[in-house]
């Protein structure tokens, strides 16, 4: 199958880098507005040849679209006006209702496949590329309903060859999803950076006295700003929820230290060991 990847980037890249490991893809295009990116997929032996985009989609059976959801949003549309029936193209993207929305309408809607697989790192760039990164995780389908059932077909088959779990919700739910287990992980790990860059004056103290505990709760605060801003304002809604939710357990949290409480706080705390009983 020729694949077109739109974005070489950590994600689009280690997509690539599956599919022509396991043979899904006989030959894979890249595209990308950033030239290093294209230029480190191809010494990398990431994608086969770089091309413009209407060259890429004209070329290939499945189209890929691994950008900003924002980019996304807008380059969706295009893309579908440069298909054939015979194409089809899905998104990787981190919501799903605004770029599902932006083609609601299209003639050629039924083309399209919306997926979210649900991985991805602090870091960037084609450089960044994982192996077996996709293995063992979940994807999430939203609209499968209007997919023509060839094109989910084909999205399914890519999903499967590098050993992803797929599950279905709605775009609305998805979104909703997401913004409390996803997103508002980065915006704590981005306010915490932010907290002890502002408090902790001396570098060299930040290095010598980071423990794993600080390292690993703040490593998603070196997720660029690029991708996660449009996912915050595509997601807005339902990320101000989680976040008045999260700042008033914070204050909670305050207040029992305030006052002394700490018995009250012993039983907060033992409330959100319960998450180890999801999460083991």
């Amino acid at each position: 199958m020729k694949v077109s990847i739109i974005g070489t980037g950590l994600i689009g890249g280690s997509l690539a880098m599956a599919l022509k490991e396991n043979g899904f893809a006989s030959h894979v295009t890249g595209v990308d507005s950033n030239e290093q990116n294209i230029n480190t997929a191809l010494e990398l032996q990431l994608i086969d040849e770089a091309a413009e985009l209407p060259a890429a989609v004209k070329s290939a059976d499945l189209i890929i679209l691994a950008i900003p959801v924002n980019a996304i949003q807008f380059a969706l549309p295009e893309v579908l006006n440069m298909m054939n029936n015979g194409q089809t193209v899905m998104d990787m993207g981190s919501t799903k209702q605004l770029i599902c929305e932006s083609v609601e309408h299209h003639p050629l809607r039924s083309r399209f496949v919306a997926t979210h697989p649900m991985w991805g790192t602090e870091k960037s760039g084609p450089e960044a590329a994982v192996h077996g990164a996709f293995t063992g995780r979940t994807v999430v389908f939203c609209e499968k309903q209007k997919s023509a059932p060839d094109a989910l077909q084909t999205v399914k088959r890519l999903y499967d060859s590098i050993g992803m779990t797929e599950t279905e919700m709605d775009a609305k739910a998805h979104d909703m999803h997401v913004a409390y287990v996803s997103h508002v992980s980065h915006l704590a790990s981005y306010a915490l950076a932010l907290t002890v860059l502002e408090k902790e004056k001396e570098e060299d103290a930040i290095f010598l006295l980071a423990s794993g505990g600080f390292e690993s709760t703040v490593r998603l605060a070196k997720s660029p700003a690029s991708m996660w801003v449009p996912i915050f304002q595509q997601n807005r809604n339902y990320v101000l929820d989680v976040l008045n939710e999260h700042i008033h357990q914070l204050k909670q949290l305050k207040k029992m230290i305030e006052m002394e409480e700490y018995d009250t706080l012993e039983k907060l705390i033992k409330q959100a060991n319960d998450i180890e009983r999801i999460l083991k």
